[in-house]
């Protein structure tokens, strides 16, 4: 059959109209695909585990394993691990725990006890890119008074789009609250300052959310925390909440859930957990 002139210029206009709608399909896809890979959701967890011993007097780094394992975690910022010390029986309890999650472990020491050492570690299913361990400013025990060493030990992971994210693990002073205010402002100083990397800050600081130390850290990042600040310890009958996960810049992170994970046996601490959305740039 013979086109006309007026037949083939309706079946060019429905050609042209066809490859429109699926040229904005493919963008709309392409788009959409994009979108999808600049955000990535992290599982946060933040667990003093007061080096391997439980509320029942029990050393049980396999019960730790438990409560990190069932919340499925990304990132897991640990306080109080002992590593070879006598008390805990000689166990690398970053290590265990690493076989026992399967995930990456890194540990940073800050201090030498019974032995062995003690501090801080960090969990991890992500790539790890680098790791560093800081000191912070800590006064030195004396014979009426006894502190520990203080430090942070930080590791960046690659994330989708192989973005960077940083997460540090820390611990502050117990029992001297001049020392947790120089500890929160080191951690400013350190963190916030040099670098525009995405943080995420976990860790033991031994402070309210109204006291000081606290108040110092807000000035830089932003507490994934619930309205009630639900308490965190002691894990048997909490009364404090003392364990936290910040972030910052603001804007690269939405807190999706953050709750207080009651858990009275493991340890005399409850782990905190948050789960982030990450924005990726």
């Amino acid at each position: 059959m013979q086109k006309t002139p007026e037949l083939k210029r309706i079946f060019r206009s429905f050609f042209s109209c066809a490859i429109l709608l699926a040229l904005i399909f493919s963008q709309s896809e392409s788009g959409a695909k994009a979108a999808e890979q600049k955000t990535q959701t992290l599982r946060v967890l933040c667990y003093n585990i007061h080096y391997g011993q439980g509320t029942d007097g029990k050393y049980d780094v396999a019960r730790l394993a438990k409560v990190i394992q069932e919340t499925k975690p990304d990132l897991v910022a640990l306080q109080e691990v002992d590593v070879g010390v006598k008390r805990s029986g000689r166990v690398h309890e970053a290590q265990r725990l690493a076989e026992l999650t399967g995930l990456a472990v890194r540990f940073g020491p800050t201090q030498h006890y019974e032995g062995g050492l003690f501090g801080n570690a960090v969990l991890t299913r992500l790539p790890i890119l680098d790791v560093k361990i800081q000191p912070l400013p800590y006064t030195e025990s004396t014979p009426q008074k006894v502190t520990y060493p203080r430090g942070a030990i930080i590791v960046t992971v690659r994330g989708a789009n192989d973005k960077p994210l940083r997460f540090i693990s820390t611990h502050f002073q117990h029992n001297l609250p001049e020392d947790r205010i120089e500890e929160a402002k080191a951690i400013n100083a350190h963190f916030t300052l040099d670098s525009d990397i995405p943080t995420i800050l976990a860790g033991d600081m031994n402070a309210t959310p109204d006291a000081e130390p606290i108040q110092i850290l807000l000035k830089q990042w932003t507490n994934a925390i619930d309205d009630k600040a639900t308490p965190s310890a002691p894990s048997t009958k909490p009364r404090s909440r003392i364990d936290y996960i910040f972030y910052r810049p603001a804007t690269d992170f939405e807190v999706i859930e953050t709750r207080v994970i009651a858990e009275p046996l493991a340890s005399d601490h409850c782990p905190v957990f948050a789960i982030l959305k990450w924005k990726q740039k």
